[in-house]
């Protein structure tokens, strides 16, 4: 693995941690601040709609720095506000993409996100442990010290040869244009927002359905975290092999785990293993989600992946959003696997649309 993948997702790791963590404190945070868990879900909606809207402001600001100060500043402010979580994955991303040759760019990328996904083998159940005992307060104290050793990590090891130069607004804004930018945005909201329907509230429902203690809960975290380390890999893998047939594929797996999953969360081995498949299937979309973006905008793939990191948090917004109102609506928890199903199917159908999209031009391109 190259040394500035190696910086990238240990910032990935600090980043991850900050957004993941509140899954496992979610049932804590409601009972100190006394409010309902629908109500305490709106913590993620938030963090998340603060990354998609902060994303492309901060893409726009740093198009003109040099990558390695972008990711520096990124990471600096990433301390005081969740604003800089979309651009920092999304440069990220596309130098990421450039240290390796083109038949492995999405590995390259899946590599970075490992951190993230670490984040829930470690830091997840780490930060869940410590709020449980300390208060939850704690537990973002030390997020906050990750950040800090992120950026001298980023500093020290990524490189300044690595910079594709600034592009400038007008060239970055222009891909917009491009439909098929957009329809891969599409996908990415609607691919990864049904894994948030259920994710959001995965702590009362391995308590309250299938029967776990909450110090049981921090163990399926760490089962979970694992199969999202496993699917990130896999799925980046795939994408470099074939990416829309394996989207098309993850996707479809994705649906039938959750509707698996209404069924084993009542079972507590059952749930366990189906937690472990499930992280693999959510995970194994973000590398090839994260190439289609970058693939439609070649030519401009800097605002365009930091676009697609905003989308994913949309999704995690939507997905928190709707499944807080399935259950405010008097439905119970283990409805919520079916809502995801069906937001996986959506995606699954707006993948091989977006399919069928690209056929016509690669038939021009194979008669030139």
């Amino acid at each position: 693995m190259p040394i500035p993948l190696l910086a990238l997702a240990i910032s990935a790791f600090a980043i991850g941690t900050t957004e993941f963590v509140i899954m496992g404190l979610l049932p804590e945070v409601a009972r100190d601040l006394a409010v309902s868990i629908p109500s305490a879900g709106l913590l993620v909606s938030g963090y998340a709609l603060g990354v998609a809207v902060g994303a492309p402001l901060l893409a726009v600001v740093t198009s003109k720095m040099s990558r390695k100060l972008a990711l520096q500043l990124l990471m600096v402010a990433r301390v005081v506000t969740s604003f800089a979580h979309g651009s920092f994955f999304g440069i990220g991303a596309v130098v990421a993409a450039s240290l390796v040759p083109a038949e492995k760019r999405a590995s390259a990328i899946a590599l970075m996100f490992t951190g993230l996904t670490l984040a829930n083998v470690l830091g997840v159940p780490f930060g869940t442990f410590v709020g449980q005992q300390f208060g939850w307060r704690a537990t973002f104290w030390i997020v906050s010290g990750l950040g800090v050793l992120s950026l001298a990590g980023i500093a020290a090891l990524v490189p300044n040869r690595h910079d594709s130069g600034p592009a400038g607004l007008g060239h970055e804004v222009r891909v917009l244009r491009d439909p098929q930018v957009w329809t891969a945005l599409a996908m990415t909201v609607l691919g990864f927002g049904g894994v948030f329907v259920v994710f959001t509230y995965i702590a009362p429902i391995l308590e309250q359905v299938s029967g776990f203690s909450p110090r049981a809960v921090t163990l399926i975290l760490v089962l979970f975290g694992a199969g999202l380390t496993v699917g990130n890999v896999v799925g980046g893998k795939l994408a470099d092999r074939a990416l829309m047939p394996s989207l098309m594929g993850i996707l479809a797996a994705l649906a039938v785990v959750m509707a698996v999953f209404a069924r084993t969360s009542h079972s507590q081995v059952a749930a366990a293993l189906t937690v472990f498949v499930w992280g693999i299937a959510a995970f194994a979309t973000v590398p090839p989600l994260q190439m289609r973006v970058v693939e439609k905008a070649a030519a401009a793939p800097n605002l365009a992946s930091t676009l697609n990191i905003g989308a994913f948090n949309v999704g995690n917004a939507a997905g928190a959003w709707l499944g807080g109102l399935v259950i405010a609506h008097g439905h119970a928890l283990d409805t919520l696997p079916w809502v995801a199903a069906a937001v996986s199917v959506a995606a699954l159908l707006l993948t091989w649309f977006a399919a069928r999209m690209d056929a016509p031009v690669r038939a021009v391109a194979q008669r030139a």
